[in-house]
């Protein structure tokens, strides 16, 4: 089964049924089906053909369900950029994944054209908001473009511990066996109505749910960005049935002050995941809810995402464990040489299945490095109990997860380094009660040389992404390190704790 086909079968199935809810949009399944192939009948008209790279800088929106189906339906690929990037990371990424084609929001006109400038291959490029109507086809047959199972459907892209992005590879097999997946373990069915307010770029909302859900023929009730009090407006006005959400979204509804007010008896099942969440966050959301049927998804993008799933009944007695391997897939705990930990014991968090990456694009070497005897090496840390439920615990990449996005303390050092009065820096993450976690930069400043807060967030502007930039600063004489030279970070992780720093 390909992605594309799922859409298909439901515009001749259930022709009449609301398959899309984007602000004023509604759209059919036999509607939003017409609309893809309009699309994607353009992109074969301009040449565009089965392995492809489509670039899509894109919100969330109608255009980004109507987009992404249309490059499955010619078996082109998907690359979903991450909207939040400057012109120099999306430069890289278009670059790295030889896209041809990339379709924006209208926002991001000026980003796009100065990020293309060094994209020798990237050689059309569509406005969603000023180009696309003049762009579609007014061919609304379905394209007749064989796809299979083992052809290549999406890149998304992820940083490595350098700070540079791989592209994460997937056909179309790996896809459906998340959804089927999911599907199973969360029990998603056409009945449902689900709610769509984490970014689609990320694989946790595109993966786990969006093609789910099409695929069963569900209603999806989409948000250009999370909105805590249009979120439980649209609860009640639509009936959602299903809702996931990073753990800041969920404390963003907690603060909403008449929350309790709203009429969300609909919805059956929560999911969380993307950033560790707090016990006493998961007990306020579960009476927010006025239900116990939450699920806890741990896991990698290049995993599918996939990993491990804490069920509800779980919760009742493993609350703050990230639980054990979802459907049709292994998980391990290992040490240094590859065995199994004992219980208790901290090793490297392992999975196998049929969700794992292809590899990552262009890069045979860190592809080796991670995909080794069948598993896939996360580079997280996790133990494991007497009943077998695992519990990451820190990340050997020095992963920072701010508002459910991954940060990596490596790319964050590298721009701070580059600054004139800098001698050494680490970074490192901190519990944020917005967030998360924020970013703290532990600096030590070359002689003679004064630490301005101002000026530093300023330096890194136009390098980092926002919600990359450091939270707070702290002037330290010399950073720890052990006899080999590297870095003691849970040293700096204790200091963090005095709140010491210049916010």
């Amino acid at each position: 089964m390909d992605i594309g086909r799922s859409l298909t079968v439901h515009a001749k199935r259930i022709p009449h049924k609301i398959a899309v809810i984007f602000e004023e949009e509604t759209y059919t399944y036999g509607e939003i089906n017409k609309e893809v192939n309009k699309l994607a009948n353009a992109f074969l008209r301009e040449g565009i053909r089965k392995g492809d790279k489509v670039a899509m800088m894109m919100k969330n929106s109608s255009y980004f369900f109507i987009t992404y189906f249309a490059i499955m339906k010619v078996g082109a690929i998907a690359v979903p950029v991450n909207f939040r990037l400057t012109v120099s990371e999306s430069s890289y990424i278009l670059q790295d994944s030889d896209s041809t084609v990339c379709l924006y929001d209208r926002e991001y006109e000026n980003l796009i054209q100065e990020a293309s400038e060094n994209c020798p291959l990237l050689v059309l490029r569509i406005n969603m908001h000023t180009s696309y109507e003049s762009f579609i086809s007014s061919n609304e047959e379905e394209p007749n473009i064989q796809v299979n199972e083992e052809d290549d459907c999406q890149i998304l892209y992820t940083s490595g511990t350098t700070g540079r992005p791989k592209g994460v590879l997937f056909d179309h097999h790996r896809v459906f066996h998340v959804g089927v997946s999911v599907m199973a373990m969360m029990m998603i069915n056409n009945e449902d109505v689900m709610l769509h307010v984490a970014p689609l770029f990320h694989c946790a909302q595109l993966n786990l749910f969006m093609i789910p859900a099409t695929y069963v023929g569900a209603t999806q009730v989409i948000h250009k960005e999370f909105g805590p009090q249009k979120v439980l407006e649209d609860i009640q006005t639509h009936r959602i049935s299903f809702f996931f959400g990073v753990p800041a979204m969920y404390n963003f509804l907690l603060q909403v002050p008449n929350a309790s007010e709203y009429d969300m008896r609909s919805v059956t099942r929560c999911a969380y995941g993307a950033a560790p969440m707090p016990v006493t966050l998961i007990e306020g959301s579960m009476k927010l809810f006025g239900h116990r049927n939450f699920y806890n998804l741990c896991g990698q993008t290049e995993a599918g995402p996939g990993g491990v799933v804490l069920y509800p009944k779980e919760h009742e007695t493993k609350l703050g464990t990230s639980g054990k391997a979802m459907l049709n897939t292994f998980a391990r705990v290992v040490d240094d040489r590859g065995n199994d930990v004992k219980v208790g014991e901290v090793g490297e968090f392992l999975i196998q299945g049929e969700t794992v990456m292809k590899e990552y694009y262009k890069k045979p070497e860190e592809t080796k490095e991670v995909l080794r005897d069948g598993w896939l090496y996360t580079g997280d840390l996790a133990t494991i109990d007497e009943d077998g439920f695992l519990t990451l615990v820190d990340r050997k990449k020095d992963m920072i997860i701010s508002g459910g996005e991954n940060i990596y303390s490596t790319e964050v050092e590298q721009v701070l380094y580059a600054h004139p009065s800098i001698l050494e820096v680490a970074v490192i993450g901190i519990p944020d009660e917005k967030w998360g976690e924020s970013v703290l930069a532990y600096i030590v400043p070359k002689q003679g040389e004064m630490l301005n807060f101002t000026a530093m967030v300023k330096h890194c502007e136009n390098k980092l992404a926002r919600y990359k930039l450091p939270k707070k600063l702290i002037e330290i004489e010399a950073l720890p390190r052990n006899a080999s030279g590297k870095v003691l970070k849970h040293i700096l992780r204790e200091k963090a704790k005095q709140k010491q720093g210049v916010e």
